[in-house]
């Protein structure tokens, strides 16, 4: 089998292994219009200051539009790094044996980016139809690319944690932390410091600030894209080597020469005898 059949089919099974978590895809269709609409409900339509970080402006934007926006963030994020978590720590054990079996590790890395990719695409595009539910922006496109940057960013991060946790709870622990910490911060609604300038460190400044300029038409920041795919591109990389190293095979030796020859000639022998 050529190295693209193997891709596709270790695509296939990572990509169904994910459209059988029932519970993540029932949260999803029920978790995220029933946040959007709780947050929404109780923050009025008044205008916030958001800092724009890439030209230092400060934009007049609706309270409650911004507030079911970031309650959107929180929402997938958690939704994906569940998922992607999820499956990489189950399935430890059948990827080693899927490598003993010999399936190429680069293959296999290539399979679960793109199981990240394809399930952060879909998750952020049904979260922005959602949206369009309790607010008609013009900027659909970009609100879409926000939620499609941190969704692959929290993707990625649900694949280090299954790979590096063996606890369940504990990766959902870090999980929970992590993305509540990051997105509501982000918020100037919830956050009187969301326009500080440290919170430019957390994995939700670039989506957020590419969702908020775009999606109240103000265009996409290049500097927001790039810093979400740096944040994207480190939890990745940092996944897959302690990929690598886990499915390594450490154990599979080649015999030395002299030795291999001893159980074909030990076998002959024994032929040799029962013949006579």
């Amino acid at each position: 089998m050529s190295s693209w059949k193997r891709f596709l089919t270790a695509a296939r099974f990572a990509l169904i292994e994910q459209a059988r978590n029932r519970f993540a895809l029932g949260l999803l269709l029920i978790f995220v219009p029933i946040w959007d609409w709780l947050f929404g409900s109780l923050i009025p339509n008044d205008p916030v200051a958001f800092k724009l970080q890439s030209t230092g402006a400060f934009l007049q934007v609706n309270g409650h539009n911004l507030t079911v926006l970031t309650s959107g963030f929180n929402a997938i994020t958690l939704i994906v790094a569940f998922m992607i978590f999820t499956a990489a720590r189950r399935n430890a054990d059948f990827d080693r044996r899927l490598v003993l079996a010999g399936l190429p590790r680069p293959v296999a890395i290539a399979a679960k980016t793109t199981a990240i990719v394809v399930v952060a695409a879909l998750v952020s595009l049904y979260a922005t139809l959602v949206l369009l539910v309790f607010w008609h922006s013009a900027g659909f496109g970009a609100i879409w690319l926000g939620y499609l940057l941190d969704t692959l960013i929290y993707g990625a991060l649900g694949l280090l944690l299954g790979v590096l946790i063996s606890s369940e709870l504990a990766g959902f622990f870090i999980i929970i932390m992590v993305s509540l910490m990051d997105t509501l911060l982000q918020a100037p609604v919830e956050n009187p410091l969301a326009n500080k300038d440290f919170l430019a460190a957390f994995p939700t400044f670039g989506p957020m600030q590419v969702a908020v300029s775009g999606g109240f038409g103000h265009g996409v920041p290049g500097d927001g894209v790039l810093i979400a795919l740096a944040w994207f591109v480190g939890f990745a990389l940092v996944g897959l080597v302690i990929f690598w190293w886990k499915t390594r095979i450490w154990s599979i030796q080649a015999a030395p020469s002299h030795l291999a020859t001893q159980p074909t000639q030990a076998l002959s022998a024994s032929t040799h005898n029962t013949v006579q």
